[in-house]
This record gives structure tokens, sequence and C-alpha cells, in this order.
């Protein structure tokens, strides 16, 4: 079993509030987990206004699957035109029995 772990970091630039960032944040969260069956959380920047830190994972038996996924799923976010991401990271990590 493999886990696919990434933490992406979104720039919310037209944001003024924290009411704003939480709008943006839940509607990407949930337009991911519909489409991709993803878990997703946002993990750390609570306080900040432009910035949002974001968790995913997914799990699979194949690293090129569980790659195309993640770049996937980055990629339908940045169509969202809702915030930018600036940093991701993925991380794949190799569970056995």
């Amino acid at each position: 079993m493999i886990v696919a772990a990434a933490h992406i970091t979104l720039l919310i630039p037209d944001n003024n509030s924290l009411k704003g960032k939480r709008q943006v944040v839940r509607s990407l969260i949930e337009k991911v987990r519909h489409r991709f069956g993803v878990a997703i959380a946002e993990v750390d920047s609570h306080d900040l206004w432009q910035r949002a830190e974001l968790g995913l994972a997914v799990v699979g038996n194949d690293e090129k699957v569980l790659s195309q996924t993640v770049d996937r799923v980055l990629h339908f976010m940045e169509n969202q035109h809702l915030a930018e991401i600036i940093d991701s990271h993925l991380e794949l990590v190799h569970l056995e029995k």
C-alpha cells in the first residue's frame, strides 16, 4: 500500500477577511473531494487572511497513478481561479504489511 500525501500552500490575493478566506477554502475543498474522492483539509495558517495551507492524502498501490491523481487535483484547483498555488510538496510513503 502506498500513501500519497501532499502539502499545498495557497495565496488568495484579493481577500481581505477570514470570512472570505473560509469561503474560498471551503469551496475548493468540497469541489476537490467531490470530483476526486481524496482526503483534503486545511492544516495551517488558519489566522492569515490571504494564505491557506491544505493537506491532501490518497491511498493506492501504484506510484504513477497516485502522482497523476495529485497532479490532476493541483491542475483542477488552479483552473478554479479562486486561489493561486504558491507551493506544493508530494511525498509517497510505502507501507508494508
